[in-house]
């Protein structure tokens, strides 16, 4: 049976459309470096998606050249490569010169020492078929890295409004906590008013008796004259 066994038939039919979907995601960013060109600038624009679709291309044509039988995932690897570059080097011709040196730094670091580093690590794997399942996984991460990379560019945004909803929420419950305490300060405070202004009334009472004291006191010496003389 050989290449035309039901197992051989389906990895090349999922082997194309994955060839497919892949050059159309390698495709999608044409309007956006269309509208750098047009526009003579990068500034506002991440290259980090960029950068990370390299890596994948260059892991998976690693992965082919490493595997048997895998000219598919070479051919589609080998465009990706091409088509990365392209677009990282639009980037570098109209980017900010802070965010030229950046993109070159982790090209240097990310792109080209990562690649020298897991060529090394997977060549200490004497069998073939060790260096293949290690390739695999590094593939496989790597596509989750390239779905992703797109959430470096909005995920400060949603956090700060996570952050911000957070406030917002605390503020509400705090202002509402305030509002309970003043309003339970108010009230003790009438209640102690209330309290000093029932006994307020009798103090006019005890004031005039202490006159009246005061007055009989003094009179009495003056009487005392008055029958000696």
């Amino acid at each position: 049976m050989g290449f035309f066994g039901p197992h051989h038939q389906l990895a090349f039919i999922f082997g194309v459309l994955g060839s497919i979907v892949s050059f159309m995601v390698f495709l999608s960013p044409v309007k956006t470096f269309y509208t750098i060109y047009k526009k003579r600038t990068a500034e506002g624009y991440q290259s980090i998606p960029y950068m990370v679709a390299l890596s994948s291309s260059m892991m998976l044509l690693y992965y082919g050249m490493l595997k048997t039988n895998a000219n598919l995932i070479v051919g589609i690897s080998c465009f990706g490569c091409a088509i990365e570059i392209i677009y990282l080097i639009l980037y570098i011709v109209y980017a900010p010169k802070r965010d030229k040196v950046f993109t070159v730094k982790w090209i240097i670091l990310f792109n080209l020492g990562g690649y020298c580093l897991i060529m090394v690590a997977t060549n200490l794997f004497r069998e073939r078929s060790k260096r293949v399942t290690v390739m695999g996984w590094v593939c496989a991460v790597n596509s989750v890295a390239v779905s992703a990379s797109p959430l470096g560019i909005m995920f400060p945004n949603v956090l700060g409004f996570l952050l911000g909803t957070a406030q917002m929420v605390i503020y509400v419950i705090y202002k509402n906590a305030n509002k309970g305490v003043e309003i339970t300060e108010k009230m003790q405070k009438e209640d102690m008013e209330g309290s000093v202004g029932d006994i307020n009334p009798c103090f006019p009472d005890h004031e005039q008796e202490i006159k009246e004291i005061t007055i009989v006191i003094a009179e009495k010496p003056v009487e005392s004259d008055e029958m000696k003389a």
